[in-house]
């Protein structure tokens, strides 16, 4: 006999978690979100580019796609990118309707071009868009009828007579349908290598493994992503992920004898690549704790711009002893996204009927490489597009 019974049980409370436990309640549902910490630990927040949509004037939702598709090296699903692209402006009004305030300049949004992007399409909250995003989902999970279950960590899933029967901590819980938004697994897989990552914690894969036990497919497992610019130095920069809006507004990546080596705005996996080539050749330089590294000219950047986007950056190096106007920085790749995952359908279903997957858990929307902003964009879409898929079932 189950302890507690919902239509709904959403795993995980990071912005795609978040987005389907608002919509899924909105849509009618009896929703329960369980999460392994605290309801605030999560990747999303660390978050700090921004989000991408089409919403410039030379700008479109086809052209959108076609860049995921280009920077995905073909490797994307193509129904995926056009519901993540055509549904992004409304996912940004939504965003906007819970409370986010995106950074505006003369009468419109401060829009940037990120890499492997034609276009400027990044909207930001300064560069703490993650941070934003998710405190203004969970105010309103925290407004909503959505029962939280924090240190509740997902143990077991197996098929109930009317749906799924979950472990979550010491609750069994009954639902209708069930939501996995539990993220990837960087932060284990940097331990096991011995590398520095941007991850939470938190970020350990139990919940990938648990629905590939039940017999979920997966696609692209083994595709993890770096972080083109991890910082490097001071030590208390070691695994920030120094957003990549630094390079759209103006900083370039320099070798140990100050040259340009690779195409700063180029996509994430060829920008990290160039970086690990370039060290490899003897080109790069040194940490002070001796860690490979190259150089981050963040003095190109204009003060203001900086100020408005960057301002986040700016207090922390600063508060280490480095100006990043008045001095290039040390960086190097660190692990960062889990770009495969659990196989869905556009409505996020996995191969197991009844059971959801959004946000980094999830495979095929970015390929075997995801451009910047899409991450909490693909959260925002397609965690929407499973809680009201969940709810429908009850």
């Amino acid at each position: 006999m189950a302890e507690a019974a919902f239509d709904v049980l959403v795993i995980g409370s990071g912005a795609s978690g978040l987005a389907a436990a608002v919509s899924a309640e909105a849509a009618g549902a009896r929703v329960a979100l369980a999460t392994k910490g605290s309801i605030q630990s999560c990747n999303s927040a660390k978050a700090q580019g921004g989000i991408q949509a089409a919403i410039g004037e030379d700008d479109s939702p086809e052209q959108h796609a076609e860049d995921v598709w280009r920077s995905s090296h073909e490797t994307a699903d193509r129904q995926l990118v056009e519901v993540l692209t055509s549904e992004a402006p409304s996912a940004i009004r939504w965003l906007e309707e819970l409370g986010v305030e995106f950074t505006r300049e003369n009468g419109g949004y401060r829009l940037a071009r990120c890499g492997g992007a034609s276009r400027k399409r990044l909207l930001q909250v300064g560069d703490r868009t993650g941070h934003a995003i998710t405190a203004a989902l969970r105010d309103s999970v925290e407004a909503s009828g959505v029962t939280v279950l924090a240190k509740s960590p997902l143990h077991e899933l197996e098929p109930a007579e009317n749906g799924w029967r979950a472990r979550c901590g010491d609750e069994t819980i009954e639902a209708g349908a069930v939501v996995l938004a539990a993220g990837g697994r960087c932060f284990a897989e940097a331990e096991r290598r011995g590398e520095l990552s941007t991850n939470h914690p938190g970020a350990t894969g139990e919940v990938t493994r648990i629905a590939l036990d039940t017999g979920a497919q997966a696609r692209d497992l083994d595709a993890l992503q770096y972080h083109p610019n991890g910082g490097a130095w001071p030590e208390t920069m070691q695994g920030y992920s120094i957003p990549e809006t630094t390079r759209a507004y103006g900083a370039v990546l320099l070798n140990a004898d100050g040259e340009e080596f690779t195409d700063s705005l180029a996509p994430r996996d060829v920008v990290s690549q160039a970086i690990f080539d370039e060290v490899e050749k003897g080109k790069g330089v040194e940490t002070p704790d001796g860690r490979p590294a190259v150089y981050l000219d963040t003095t190109r950047i204009d003060p203001h711009d900086a100020e408005l986007s960057l301002p986040y950056m700016l207090r922390r190096y600063r508060a280490g002893g480095i100006d990043p106007l008045a001095e290039r920085i040390l960086t190097y790749p660190v692990l960062h996204y889990q770009n495969g995952g659990l196989v869905i359908d556009t409505d996020a279903q996995t191969t197991l009927e009844g059971v959801y997957a959004c946000g980094e858990i999830a495979g095929g929307t970015h390929g075997r490489n995801r451009m910047m902003g899409n991450s909490l964009l693909e959260c925002v879409v397609f965690g929407r597009r499973a809680g009201r898929a969940a709810a429908a079932r009850h």
